[in-house]
């Protein structure tokens, strides 16, 4: 797993955990509609918890990485 987190450059992680978490922008974000789901229970169906897990992913890659990248210079 090491390995293929140092191969993902941030230069896409970043903009793809934005565009991905973030998009659609108005109303609201995507992430925190799916997150709001969660939390009150309503995420119940499949596709909403399919969705959830692909547009987190890029978000959790790039935290993934970067505690990876400051542990090793500690």
């Amino acid at each position: 797993m090491q390995r293929f987190l140092d191969q993902l450059p941030y230069t896409l992680l970043i903009p793809a955990a934005l565009l991905l978490g973030l998009a659609p922008f108005i109303p609201q974000p995507h992430l925190v509609e799916k997150f709001q789901m969660l939390l009150s229970g309503q995420l119940t169906r499949p596709i909403d918890q399919f969705d959830l897990l692909w547009h987190a992913l890029p978000f959790a890659l790039l935290l993934l990485k970067a505690a990876l990248d400051l542990r090793r210079k500690l």
